[in-house]
This record gives structure tokens, sequence and C-alpha cells, in this order.
């Protein structure tokens, strides 16, 4: 045989194929002349289309809201939350998982981010990866826990390794979430909670890395977000639980206490230094006036929740 070509006898095995009707897979009717467009004709078509990812995604802030309820009730129960992709979705829900950690110093095991393909797959496709649904359910049922959420992550809606995961989930007593651009998606009537982001045709026929990667990236920035504020890692609007792992973090710990309490810089740094560099405690002693040994206290008292603090030291 000559390198590179088949023998007459010998026959390539047929690979699956599958035609996706999801909205992502039609043609967008404004991009159908990009390739002969200005290189700014193209931007402005991009940014165009851009534009109607929030106003999709405020359709379904009531199934976001749900999510949130379903994912603080899963972790202070002691479960976890997690999220299964492949390509692009299983990306994003890896980079959100990471953000939280540094952001609101969340557990590391809260919010536990699963990929098609493992960790290879966050840097180049794996072949046939998102196609495995039984690899989708034997890492669901190795990790996945009664009482967890698992939230789905597929632009189509259909990818077979979430499925997998999804189902698996559900069987092992889990709440499941599907987070998708499809708003018909078969798969909806198999989760208990379905959020079908309707961002249409791709400015590129079928690349999902665009509008459906965009509507899930905010979906879960304002889900995951909510999810700490109402675990009390927010106060006001300011982030009492980072951590300060630079200059610029240990920087804007002393802005948070100067905004928070009014307190000067100098004050605040006295403060976050008897607090050992716990800046809920510093804050919770300025506010009250109280000593740092009895902030600490008041924390522990009310599960590290700082208007609880304020509310026993109040009392």
């Amino acid at each position: 045989m000559t390198a590179g070509r088949l023998d007459r006898d010998e026959v390539a095995p047929a690979r699956p194929v599958v035609r996706v009707g999801a909205p992502t897979e039609r043609r967008n009717p404004d991009s159908v002349d990009l390739d002969l467009m200005s290189t700014r004709d193209v931007l402005t078509v991009i940014n165009e289309a851009d534009r109607r990812v929030p106003a999709a995604v405020a359709v379904v802030l009531d199934e976001i809201a749900e999510t949130v309820d379903l994912a603080v009730a899963a972790l202070r129960g002691g479960r976890r939350v997690h999220y299964f992709g492949a390509g692009t979705s299983g990306r994003l829900g890896v980079l959100d998982a990471a953000e939280l950690a540094p952001t609101f110093n969340s557990p590391q095991h809260w919010f536990c981010a699963h990929i098609a393909g493992g960790p290879e797959a966050m840097w180049r496709a794996v072949e046939d990866a998102e196609d495995d649904d039984r690899g989708g359910a034997a890492a669901a049922a190795e990790c996945v826990r009664p009482g967890d959420l698992v939230v789905g992550l597929a632009a189509s809606g259909r990818t077979p390794y979430v499925l997998g995961a999804l189902g698996a989930s559900r069987a092992q007593g889990a709440s499941t979430v599907l987070l998708c651009a499809n708003p018909e998606a078969d798969a909806a009537s198999s989760v208990d909670v379905f959020i079908g982001v309707d961002t249409g045709p791709e400015v590129v026929t079928g690349s999902t890395r665009m509008k459906a990667g965009t509507a899930q990236k905010l979906v879960l920035n304002t889900f995951s977000t909510a999810v700490m504020v109402r675990l009390g890692r927010v106060y006001s609007n300011l982030m009492i639980d980072m951590v300060a792992t630079n200059a610029k973090l240990r920087g804007r710990m002393i802005s948070i206490l100067m905004e928070a309490t009014g307190c000067a810089e100098e004050v605040c740094q006295v403060a976050l230094r008897e607090a050992d560099g716990d800046l809920k405690t510093a804050l919770v002693a300025l506010v009250s006036g109280a000593e740092v040994s009895a902030a600490r206290a008041a924390l522990a008292r009310s599960a590290d929740q700082v208007r609880g603090a304020l509310a026993l030291l109040a009392s």
C-alpha cells in the first residue's frame, strides 16, 4: 500500500456522523458575506451579534435564580456543585470554578469542574471525547453524591458526555441543571432546571465559542457570584473573603476596609495586622468597635457571616 493511501481491498471504518439541528448550527443572515467584508465591518457584525447576548440571558434569570438556590442549599448541607462540559463549554466551567477560590476564598472542593477528555482537553481538542456518554456517566458516578448539584454545559443541548453525566447524577440523587444555547433541547424534560439561552445562529456558523460561549460565561458568572453573595462572602458589594496573593490584592484589602468602615488607611492597616491579615475579622472589629478576639468569636458563632457577627455584637 502506498503511504497515506488505502489498498484497493481495504475499506476505512465508517465513523459516526451526527447532523445537529440546534440554532447554533444555522446560518446567520447578517454574516453571509463575512469573508468579503472589510476588517472593520467584520468587527461590527460580531459586535452587533454579541450585543444580543445579555438580553437573551435576561430572559432566563428565573431559571438561574432557581439554580442559585439549589447550589446554596447543597453547599450549606456540606455537598458540592459540579460542572460537566466538553470543548468550549467544559473550559468555561473549569474557568469559573478556578476563579472562585481566589475571589471569594471558597473551599476548593465546593465547585468541581469536569471536562470531556480530561485536563488535556483544556489545551487541545480530544478526539470523540464529547461523544462518550458512558465516560460522562462514569465520571459522575465516581464523584457525584446525593444532595450535590450538577450543572451540565452544552451549547447544543445534546452533547452525549454531558447528558450521560446528568443522567448518572440524577440516579445518584443529585439535583441537575442543563445550561445550553438551544431553548428547544430534547433533554430539557430530563433535568430539574433547564436554562436554554436563545442566542441564535453564530456569526461563523456552528462556532459556539462565540455567542453561545459568551452566554455561558455570563450565566456562570451570574450564577456563581450570586451563590457567593447568598453564602455571605460579600458584604455590601465588597469581596470580603478574597485571598491576598499579591501586592495589588493586599492593597485592595486596605481599600475594602476603608470603604466599608470609613476609617483612615492607617487605622485599617493596624486593624488588619491585629487580625492576622483576616479581612472579615478586621472589618467586624472596626464596624462594631469590639476587640479583635470578640470579633473573631462572633464570626465563629455566626457561621462566618459578617452581618450575623455584627448583630451578635450589637446585642
